[in-house]
């Protein structure tokens, strides 16, 4: 029997520019499952992604979905891309084996918490709003970060400076005073020692209602608890918001930070893949 992608529609474009087209899954013929495609040129024009991939229950363990993902490379490849990327469910194991199977490499992982009291900060911390004149600096700091990232993705070299830069002015327009956004400074001993930035109004996930977009430890004073603190000032933030739960997003090499946020009642949501298209 042969397994192929039968598109359902043309391809479409939506206003922001995102490709994207929906298959049927068939199995000589006969539709089995369902797959979506899509490209966003805004977080590279060469990375492609596996949006959704569903296989019938009763066409399952049958190499049905292995097929149809090779397929779909394929077609992501004619579209110009040479990286693909997925998420898939924490608790999905099989499509979790399957990426493994493929060549897929975790790239990243979404974490929640469901948020409970207001947390104590440590003796002798406390948190203030960053200012407006610390807020250049902060930003210069996190677009160079941002920057490789972007170019991973295939973002051209002479785009990525300025890519990076329409990221902060769209979700912190106003800077540090940005309302639904909370810039907080961590003092320790009388000394700043990191910032943490979290989203109070507009989380990019459906199931947290606030978002960590950025921890920062001053290099030269990590481990030593900081990062803890820092994560217990957004909890407290997105508290006194009226969030009900708090989501981040962590590497999956950064097995500190991973380590960390486990302790703190952070749990794996998603896990993110991508695989470059040789």
């Amino acid at each position: 029997m042969t397994t192929t992608l039968r598109p359902t529609g043309p391809e479409r474009y939506d206003a922001d520019g995102v490709r994207s087209r929906c298959y049927d899954i068939c199995v000589n013929s006969r539709p089995v499952g369902s797959l979506e495609l899509t490209a966003d040129s805004r977080k590279g024009p060469a990375t492609g992604r596996v949006a959704r991939l569903a296989v019938d229950e009763e066409e399952r363990r049958r190499g049905r979905g292995a097929v149809a993902v090779l397929a779909a490379e394929e077609v992501l490849r004619r579209w110009g891309c040479d990286r693909v990327e997925t998420s898939i469910p924490a608790g999905a194991e099989a499509a979790l084996k399957l990426a493994g199977s493929l060549g897929y490499r975790e790239r990243g992982r979404s974490m929640v918490k469901e948020l409970g009291a207001r947390p104590q900060l440590p003796p002798g911390s406390t948190a203030r709003p960053m200012t407006d004149a610390e807020f250049p600096a902060w930003r210069e700091r996190g677009q160079r970060k941002l920057q490789p990232l972007l170019a991973e993705r295939g973002v051209p070299a002479d785009e990525v400076e300025r890519r990076a830069a329409d990221s902060f002015d769209a979700l912190l327009p106003q800077g540090a005073g940005t309302p639904g956004a909370a810039l907080r400074v961590l003092v320790h001993g009388g000394e700043d020692v990191g910032v943490v930035w979290v989203e109070l109004e507009r989380s990019p996930r459906e199931d947290a209602d606030s978002y960590v977009y950025e921890v920062e430890v001053d290099e030269a004073l990590r481990g030593r608890g900081h990062g803890r603190t820092l994560m217990l000032v957004a909890e407290r933030e997105a508290i006194d918001a009226g969030a009900g739960v708090l989501g981040l997003h962590v590497f999956a090499y950064n097995s500190t930070a991973l380590s960390l946020y486990s302790s703190l009642g952070y749990r794996v949501v998603e896990h993110h893949f991508f695989k470059p298209l040789l």
